[in-house]
């Protein structure tokens, strides 16, 4: 019945638009976009259009005159009823229906209404917009998103395209994407990636999402080759891989015993990747099972050039290859406090982060905050942190004072304050960073509230961030550039950490944040650990890859653990740590 509806959906809308507004249907006005009126040329205005110019007059002189600027609220409505016109036009119908199509997953109503769009009787303007609606679902359909695949849907969505292309309508990566998936879902990564090279040859940027398709098809298909061919177009054209592609990459080369491409691979992994989903754990556990990854390595290695890899590069890696040979063994661990493994006994290091590399993130920091705050207030916050720092702790005050509860609590706010200041060799008060509204307002004018306040003002250890700021980038700076722990139990995954990148700030959010949960007793502080939460490759050989399972607070974090039984005597002796926390 839907689907009656809608292939019918358009023809009394284009039936009334020919009796009300035939000018609008014409073909010499027929566009693959929303027709909108032409702006006027001498307008004041960039959003006044040509709706909004008055009757031509005849001047009195020929002195060249220009038009008065239509009034704001004429102005304003000319938009309106151009938007309005745009909405309620057969195209703009259109657009709402394929919207809701894509939103409900439904490829045979957004079918019905793209055959009635190509009807003469009811034709209606097909945009890039629309094309892609329609190749999206295709695409999803065909790929079995949320059924079954569905192999007609991808021989539309190919019609749907060639025709697309026909009308001379040029597609864009989001039209290319869909359309590679559609090869993908067809088993031809080889015409996937030729959809990729396409891209890049008419100057459209590649995506990772537009990778995605030939890469994994490639990988399904076992074809590690064509794997490696779209792994190295991906890094001409700066496109970085995520864990979904590496551990695909993992996965075709293990399956073909490749032991190099492995062993590169896993340290693209350590790179890119802190710590592993439990697929791709699942992935590394069956390539270090494998006969391959038995026969790969060497039984006598120079431990001079391994000592001055593992130096070189920061500590827990040394990148000369596999060391050692036969049978891994190979299962979940757990790390103690100190970064000792229960199942092998290594113990695990502390990776430096280098001081320039602190320092040039602060840098770009700023820039960030100065583009997203006003400037002034970031700047002169600068300025108090020079004058009042350096602080041994920061102190998110907002999340620690709404921890486990919905009310503000100053009381919990100090608790930490006291409870932290007590660990720290200065024993100086920690920064608090608090928005200036709960320093203003709220439970902060309660008289014991008011107190606290004081003291923390004139120890000048409190800062208050102006109305209508972020706090976030404040005491984020300020932990940055002060090489200070931070208190917070915030994960800092949102918008504006993910503009911080993924190579530096997670190494620094495991050197340098503190959480916190509560008892009876008061607040306990988790310190950052005295090892390094990522993939760790020994001077012995073994390997130590952490996964996502657990969080070292509530539970234990798993990590996988892989000795050859010809170094287990190597990785039980002690290791030098190659820096200390210095807290």
């Amino acid at each position: 019945m839907r689907l009656a509806a809608a292939a019918g959906a358009l023809r009394p809308t284009a039936a009334l638009l020919l009796r009300s507004h035939p000018q609008r249907l014409l073909p010499s006005l027929r566009r693959s976009s929303l027709p909108l009126a032409r702006r006027r040329r001498h307008s004041y205005s960039s959003t006044s259009t040509a709706l909004d110019d008055p009757p031509p007059t005849t001047p009195a002189t020929n002195t060249p005159t220009s038009p008065a600027p239509a009034p704001p609220a004429a102005r304003g409505s000319g938009v309106k009823a151009a938007r309005r016109r745009a909405r309620e036009s057969p195209e703009g119908i259109l657009k709402r229906q394929l919207d809701m199509c894509s939103r409900d997953a439904d490829l045979p109503t957004a079918l019905a209404l793209y055959d009635a769009a190509l009807d003469p009787a009811t034709a209606v303007p097909l945009s890039i917009y629309h094309y892609n609606c329609l190749l999206y679902l295709c695409s999803n359909a065909a790929a079995g998103e949320s059924a079954d695949p569905d192999p007609d849907a991808a021989k539309r969505g190919f019609e749907i395209f060639a025709r697309m292309e026909a009308q001379g309508v040029e597609p864009n990566e989001a039209t290319l994407t869909s359309v590679a998936r559609l090869a993908a879902a067809r088993r031809d990564p080889a015409m996937a990636f030729s959809l990729v090279r396409r891209m890049a040859d008419i100057g459209t940027p590649p995506r990772l999402r537009t990778y995605g398709p030939a890469l994994f098809a490639y990988c399904d298909a076992g074809d590690a080759d064509g794997a490696g061919e779209v792994e190295a177009h991906m890094d001409a054209a700066g496109v970085v891989p995520e864990e979904a592609e590496l551990a695909a990459l993992l996965r075709v080369n293990a399956g073909k015993g490749r032991a190099g491409e492995v062993y590169r691979l896993l340290h693209r992994m350590r790179t890119l990747v802190r710590q592993v989903g439990e697929t791709t754990a699942e992935v590394l556990e069956a390539w270090f099972r494998s006969d391959a990854a038995a026969e790969a390595g060497v039984e006598e290695w120079d431990a001079r050039k391994v000592k001055e890899g593992v130096v070189k590069g920061g500590g827990g890696w040394h990148g000369q290859g596999w060391l050692g040979k036969g049978q891994w063994n190979v299962g979940r661990s757990e790390m103690d406090t100190k970064g000792k493994c229960h199942r092998c006994g290594e113990k695990l290091v502390c990776i430096d982060i280098d001081p320039s590399e602190t320092e040039t993130f602060a840098k770009s920091l700023t820039e960030l905050a100065c583009k997203r705050e006003v400037r002034e207030d970031f700047l002169r916050f600068q300025q108090w942190l020079h004058r009042h720092g350096p602080f041994d702790v920061v102190i998110d005050a907002a999340n620690v004072g709404l921890y486990n509860s919905k009310a503000f609590s100053f009381s919990q706010v100090n608790s930490v304050v006291n409870g932290i200041q007590r660990i720290t060799k200065s024993k100086k008060l920690p920064l608090i960073v608090l928005h200036r509204s709960r320093v203003n307002g709220g439970p902060a004018k309660l008289p014991h509230n008011q107190k606290l306040l004081e003291v923390w003002r004139n120890a000048g250890a409190l800062y208050a961030t102006p109305p209508g700021s972020n706090d976030d980038w404040y005491w984020l700076y300020a932990a940055v550039s002060c090489r200070s722990l931070l208190v917070t139990n915030d994960e800092m995954r949102d918008h504006l950490f993910q503009l911080l990148g993924t190579s530096f700030f997670p190494r620094w959010k495991e050197k340098h944040q503190v959480r916190l949960t509560y008892s009876g007793r008061g607040p306990a502080f988790h310190l950052p650990p005295p090892y390094s939460i990522v993939t760790q490759e020994s001077e012995a050989g073994s390997w130590h890859i952490p996964t996502t399972t657990g969080d070292d607070i509530e539970n234990p974090r798993q990590w996988v653990c892989a000795t050859r039984k010809s170094s287990e005597k190597s990785s039980a002796l002690p290791q030098t740590r190659l820096s200390e926390m210095g807290w």
